[in-house]
């Protein structure tokens, strides 16, 4: 077994015995810890009682954080005429229809929301496959489908986040970064809870949210108590 270094070893021990916290207090250990060089991501896990195998069960969603991601969101549209200007004018940055197509066929994604206007749905039907298991494939439900380009490009660059729930019901995301004062993250982490909570699927039985779970991108992860995040 590796030997862990000193950053590490006083990492898990700070968090060691520290269980179903409040948001608050798990945020500030959880931003504490988080000594990396980098600036690194606050995450949320939620481990849901669903089966995603089941329609009636999946959770999915789209939730605006009061305080962004702290991320550059790189924004690819399909889109032709005006609203392919609209994109343009919203700050997206790829655009395109067909050349679009062609590009992420040959193994190029270089963009972490796509966006498309209905009419380019028989085009970008055909990238399931390839933007389907990443997560990318747009959704009316998640309003990246539709003619109001504008608001969905500038949503997205705003701090706006997309969750669906995964093999095992769990939904997982970046909440923010550990430079964040930690009262903007509390508001983040309750803003995404919240949000997962009214995704609850008409088909999900018994306990809702199971776990829930904070980390940094280097750090070890903290529990909450679930029924106090949740506002139970």
């Amino acid at each position: 077994m590796a030997k862990l270094g000193k950053r590490t070893r006083a990492a898990r021990e700070a968090v060691a015995g520290k269980e179903n916290l409040s948001v608050d207090e798990a945020v500030a250990l959880v931003k504490a810890n988080a000594t990396s060089k980098f600036d690194e991501t606050i995450e949320i896990a939620l481990n849901l009682g669903v089966d995603t195998r089941h329609a009636d069960q999946m959770v999915r969603g789209v939730v605006g954080l009061p305080n962004g991601t702290g991320k550059t969101m790189r924004v690819a549209v399909f889109a032709r005429g005006p609203k392919a200007d609209e994109a343009k004018e919203a700050g997206a940055d790829i655009i395109g229809a067909e050349d679009l197509m062609e590009t992420i066929q040959g193994g190029t994604i270089e963009f972490d929301r796509c966006i498309a206007t209905p009419d380019m749905m028989p085009i970008v039907g055909r990238l399931g496959k390839v933007l389907g298991p990443r997560n990318l494939m747009p959704n009316p439900k998640v309003g990246t489908v539709t003619m109001d380009v504008k608001a969905a490009v500038e949503a997205a660059k705003g701090g706006e986040v997309q969750f669906k729930a995964e093999k095992g019901g769990v939904v997982h995301a970046g909440v923010g970064k550990a430079s964040f004062d930690e009262a903007k993250l509390v508001e983040n982490v309750r803003a995404f809870i919240s949000a997962v909570a009214k995704a609850k699927p008409t088909g999900a039985k018994g306990t809702y949210m199971k776990k829930i779970a904070l980390s940094s991108t280097m750090g070890p992860g903290v529990t909450l108590d679930v029924a106090a995040a949740a506002g139970e």
